[in-house]
């Protein structure tokens, strides 16, 4: 742990406890995953009360994952579940720096350096080091710049089969998608089971046919989804119990079948429904050769919307005409189901691109982790796609981390202290990813720092198979600029937050029936 050890505690002012507290609770979390930064970065194992196994080097699936039961180790999880919400990746780095920051701090504020100063020096240095990453940021020339590979060859830690898979399905996308906000192309990653990995355009569906007797493929699909039941409207309780309540079903019942029928002479012949399919219906659709999905999850059939072009409609809408109906439906080149998966793709679909990344592997252990890593990747060739690239293994940290040693020198007081806590901060990516390699931090940390300012260069880090100095660059070990940057606005957040805790207070217990 990097906080000063007081060994007398009449040393320590009380106000300090809780923050020591806290300091000590988010270092316990960090040291879960720092052993698995860079490329020598080992595996956590993961076990739950019934001995189900987990072997991951994912950072944000360890702290999901693990028992944490103090308030600042919880405050530090969601931080990471944030990183990985706002761009998929970097939620170890994001982890290392919020602990490093703490621990700097604290040690600044044992020193006598009161908190609000360092407060307001991480403040000034947090902003000054996210417009040196900027700066130092390069733009990719869209999906089909070769370093995107790289980008995702880091990401994916090393896997060439997985990197190969997120570009191309990057490059059948397109920049445009990609740059859409709600859009994710980690969402386009799937795993399956003894599955092939493969990279197609269109979506996949985990669900199989309604019913064995329909098609196991149609050609050009006309593609209706229904965002409810495919069902007769419900009666309210009791209704059957009366005369007018009776014939009310069998008028809905009648209404319900006749709706099929139109559907079926429309030339529907892919239904995606989200909830159930009514008996009858479904025999119906399989007695003239429609696929009909039930149950299909709101993520999967809202990518086949998108991809299809279709628009979701509720069981109401079925009462439409034919002709008004008909604007709803969409079209694909054709679909598919994987009889032995029971999943079924559309490929070729008449609305927006989309791809889908399938991940296979022999068992389910490996199968996750490959999951996951594919995510990441993912999620690094977007943002790198549409924020820039910097050089990667911590060489760009060490770079900033000096540009920050200028502008501790030209403030005056005590705030510089704050601005040296995020700078030692910045090299913690650094000597972590050393350490983990077998090599001394300290000692590569002075090799790299003179090579970077005898060269002028950013790009010069640790080769850690073999420990010398290199151009990052020049081998590919690149990273996208925005996991640098909201790692740190996230890191500086957490940092704040635990540092301006003065007291810890356990609630009272209240009886909810008072309330």
């Amino acid at each position: 742990m990097n906080i000063k050890q007081v060994t007398d505690s009449k040393e320590v002012d009380q106000r300090l406890a809780a923050l020591m507290s806290n300091a000590g609770a988010v270092q316990a979390v960090v040291a879960a995953v720092e052993g698995t930064l860079g490329p020598k970065g080992l595996d956590t194992m993961l076990v739950d009360r019934f001995g189900t196994i987990t072997v991951t080097n994912d950072g944000v699936t360890i702290l999901e994952e693990m028992e944490a039961t103090h308030p600042a180790a919880r405050m530090l999880i969601n931080t990471a579940r944030a990183q990985e919400k706002e761009v998929g990746d970097g939620t170890t780095t994001a982890t290392v720096w919020a602990g490093a920051l703490v621990s700097e701090g604290l040690n600044q504020v044992l020193r006598g350096v009161p908190v609000a100063r360092v407060l307001e020096g991480m403040q000034v240095g947090v902003k000054q080091a996210l417009a040196c990453f900027e700066q130092r940021g390069r733009q990719l020339q869209g999906p089909d710049d070769p370093l995107l590979h790289r980008v995702a060859l880091v990401s994916g830690r090393g896997n060439e089969e997985i990197a190969d898979l997120v570009v191309q399905a990057a490059r059948l996308v397109g920049s445009g998608k990609l740059a859409e906000s709600g859009f994710k192309l980690r969402d386009a990653v799937f795993a399956a089971a003894g599955a092939d990995s493969a990279v197609f355009e269109g979506v996949l569906v985990g669900r199989g046919r309604w019913h064995k007797q329909m098609p196991v493929s149609v050609e050009a699909p006309r593609v209706l989804i229904i965002d409810d039941a495919l069902a007769p409207e419900e009666l309210e309780d009791g209704a059957l119990a009366t005369e007018a309540g009776f014939n009310r079903y069998l008028t809905l019942e009648a209404e319900f079948h006749s709706n099929i029928v139109k559907i079926i002479e429309m030339g529907v012949n892919l239904v995606l429904v989200d909830r159930k399919i009514d008996d009858i219906a479904g025999e119906m659709l399989a007695d003239a050769g429609v696929i009909a999905l039930a149950r299909v999850s709101t993520r999967e059939w809202q990518r086949a919307a998108e991809h299809t072009g279709a628009w979701p409609v509720k069981r109401t809408a079925l009462k439409k005409t034919s002709a008004e109906l008909a604007r709803y439906l969409g079209s694909a080149r054709r679909a598919f189901e994987d009889e032995k998966r029971e999943q079924v793709r559309i490929e070729g679909g008449g609305g927006k691109p989309c791809a889908t990344v399938l991940v296979g592997a022999a068992t389910e252990e490996v199968l996750g982790e490959r999951e996951r890593i594919a995510k990441d990747a993912a999620s690094a060739v977007q943002a790198a796609l549409n924020g820039g690239v910097v050089p990667g293994g911590g060489a760009v940290e060490l770079a900033v981390g000096r540009d920050l040693e200028a502008v501790k020198s030209g403030l005056k007081g005590m705030t510089a202290y704050g601005v040296e806590c995020v700078a030692a901060a910045l090299k913690r990516t650094f000597t972590q990813i050393v350490a983990n390699a077998g090599f001394n931090p300290l000692e590569k940390l002075g090799d790299v720092v003179s090579a970077q300012l005898a060269d002028g260069s950013d790009c010069l880090g640790i080769d850690c198979d073999s420990g010398t100095v290199v151009n990052l660059w020049e081998r590919g070990i690149i990273d996208p600029l925005p996991v640098k940057t909201n790692a740190l606005r996230a890191a500086a957040e957490l940092a704040g937050a635990i540092m301006r805790i003065d007291t810890i207070i356990k609630k009272r217990e209240t009886d909810p029936a008072l309330k």
